[in-house]
């Protein structure tokens, strides 16, 4: 039986994330990566969350890509200040703290952002979506409401 998120090292979390949403392909991690970084808004965090990181579908339970390979979608939270002026005024959940997602049924919302939404999706050959949040937010969405995340990219201090 898989292990539960909470139970686990961030190294056994990294190694879920990377055979998941990655296929067991270390350099496509490090692809996704690079392009995050160079496109982003310099001292951007990066988060990985939802089924990728639990192996556990949020809205039946059900395993990451349980409908066939790329079927399930990468969770994306941006964390910084600077990352969340490319949303929209009114796309917000709590203004200036946390977004609503950029995703294929919404890619107005961020539109500078989309294009590198959409070349990660093309580069993974799965959904993605992306949300922007606050560091206090993403903690408190871990401790609150039991919402787990692996950190690929730390954010740095007044990003």
């Amino acid at each position: 039986m898989p292990k539960d998120v909470k139970e686990m090292t961030q190294q056994e979390i990294r190694e879920r994330i990377l055979l998941l949403g990655f296929g067991r392909d270390e350099k496509l991690l490090l692809a996704f990566r690079k392009r995050l970084e160079a496109d982003l808004p310099k001292g951007t965090g990066v988060a990985l969350r939802g089924s990728m990181v639990t192996n556990k579908r949020w809205e039946d339970g059900r395993p990451f890509d349980s409908e066939g390979p790329g079927t399930s979608d990468l969770d994306v939270t941006l964390v910084g200040n600077k990352v969340m002026e490319y949303w929209d005024p009114d796309a917000f959940y709590i203004p200036g703290l946390h977004t609503k997602p950029l995703c294929d049924e919404d890619q107005g919302i961020a539109a500078g952002l989309n294009k590198l939404r959409t070349s990660l999706q093309q580069l993974l050959g799965r959904p993605v979506n992306f949300q922007a949040t606050a560091n206090l937010i993403l903690y408190a969405r871990d401790v609150l409401f039991d919402e787990p995340y692996f950190t690929l990219i730390e954010a740095e201090a007044g990003s």
